[in-house]
């Protein structure tokens, strides 16, 4: 197969047999391959919200340490070999096409096939053993105990970042429910670090922890004494490291970055050769697109993926500790299933005005769907059939002091990027 069959294959739709929980079709898969994952050495990380982000710091970590890192991540933004990189550097078409063409007929045979996030999961697994990564970072999809992600044995460490509510449907829907499933990743013995957050959430975790002997160990966030934000990124002071420089410029990220910093902190702990500098400079040299990302000025035209509630909640905080009482136009698109009345209430307050668009995914709202909800909220709102116009509209309003702010889903930020790069 040539890059593209092979994507069109990927993506097939006779993936989409099957698709009840469970890791059978995983580990059936990964047995037919002589269980790659069983080779590798990994950081597991779960969560609702800044998963993403908390990867991109620890990998760029390992790789400043000196290490073959592996990362794993989904969805991705532009290409889809973003999703597999190791040290920066994304999987390449003559390799994804090699790996796809070995695997095929082991999938192909399966009674029950596996969805297509598990098909990629294996893919990268495959990858990372046959390029002899040191340690991979691994992204978990969806979830954490019925996640594809989840047949590895008991990681280097486990992360859980913050916790939320999204995927109701399928994690339940209180945040017990959804804490309980996230510890799903929580292994006989291993050492785990997690975000702090709600008591309630927290007792999920130490419950878990307690019934499998790991060794839980709560992100200290009293340890940023100082932080600086600008539209580059935040200066942070973080005992005992000092000033560190972050190019990420959401007013969630230090709380990420001391997430990802307990988790190397374990990780030297275990003999992994991980200087002070290598965290202070490894930090500085993160780049994780798509949240809270500056494409341009004149006007300021944020890209930002949020789509749950916790995430927007965080973002608006971010939008508010830089502009203050400016009002903000928002591009907004959305996946059908989402909570758009939680979501957007939180961003009304600062809005000038609303514009929906549809993003480019099958389970995308309808635009107007998406229009009429955001009408309730008696903030000016318009409709676009595309992307572009959406953000030139967007741009046109803000005219060169304000600011756009396109917002509701990772899934249209590839193209979102790609419509401002175009006009």
């Amino acid at each position: 197969m040539g890059y593209k069959e092979t994507l069109e294959y990927i993506h097939g739709v006779q993936w989409q047999r099957g698709m009840k929980p469970g890791l059978s079709r995983t580990k059936a898969l990964l047995k037919a391959l002589g269980n790659p994952e069983k080779s590798l050495k990994f950081v597991h990380i779960a969560g609702t919200n800044g998963k993403g982000s908390t990867a991109a710091c620890v990998a760029a970590v390992l790789e400043k340490a000196g290490y073959k890192t592996g990362l794993y991540t989904s969805p991705y933004i532009i290409r889809f070999n973003e999703r597999m990189q190791i040290n920066g550097e994304q999987i390449s078409d003559d390799d994804l096409v090699a790996l796809t063409d070995a695997i095929r007929p082991f999938a192909d045979a399966m009674e029950d096939p596996p969805t297509e996030f598990e098909l990629i999961t294996v893919l990268a697994m495959k990858y990372f053993l046959d390029k002899n990564c040191d340690i991979v970072v691994l992204e978990v999809g969806m979830g954490g105990e019925l996640d594809s992600t989840n047949v590895i044995d008991t990681p280097e460490v486990g992360i859980i970042t913050a916790i939320g509510y999204d995927h109701v449907d399928e994690l339940g829907p209180t945040i017990t429910d959804i804490a309980r499933a996230k510890a799903g990743i929580i292994k006989p013995g291993a050492d785990m670090v997690v975000y702090r957050g709600l008591p309630e959430v927290e007792a999920v975790f130490e419950q878990v922890s307690a019934e499998k002997g790991a060794n839980l160990r709560k992100a200290d966030f009293s340890r940023i004494t100082a932080q600086e934000f600008t539209l580059g990124g935040v200066k942070l002071n973080i005992t005992p490291y000092g000033e560190i420089l972050l190019p990420l410029a959401g007013a969630y990220q230090p709380k990420n970055a001391m997430v990802a910093i307990s988790a190397l902190e374990i990780l030297r702990e275990k003999g992994w050769k991980i200087s002070d500098e290598d965290i202070v400079v490894g930090l500085s040299k993160v780049r994780w697109p798509g949240r809270f990302e500056i494409l341009g000025q004149d006007p300021v035209f944020i890209l930002d993926g949020s789509h749950n509630p916790q995430g927007i909640e965080v973002t608006a905080e971010s939008l508010k500790s830089h502009f203050g009482q400016k009002k903000i136009i928002f591009v907004v698109g959305v996946m059908a299933d989402k909570d758009v009345e939680s979501m957007m209430g939180l961003l009304a307050p600062l809005a000038e005005s609303f514009i929906a668009v549809r993003p480019n995914y099958p389970r995308a709202m309808d635009v107007k769907t998406l229009a009429e909800k955001l009408k309730a909220f008696g903030v000016p709102v318009t409709a676009f059939d595309t992307l572009k116009d959406g953000v030139a509209e967007g741009i046109r309003r803000a005219g060169k002091d304000g600011v756009v702010c396109a917002i509701g889903s990772l899934y249209f930020s590839g193209d979102i990027r790609e419509a401002y790069f175009s006009l």
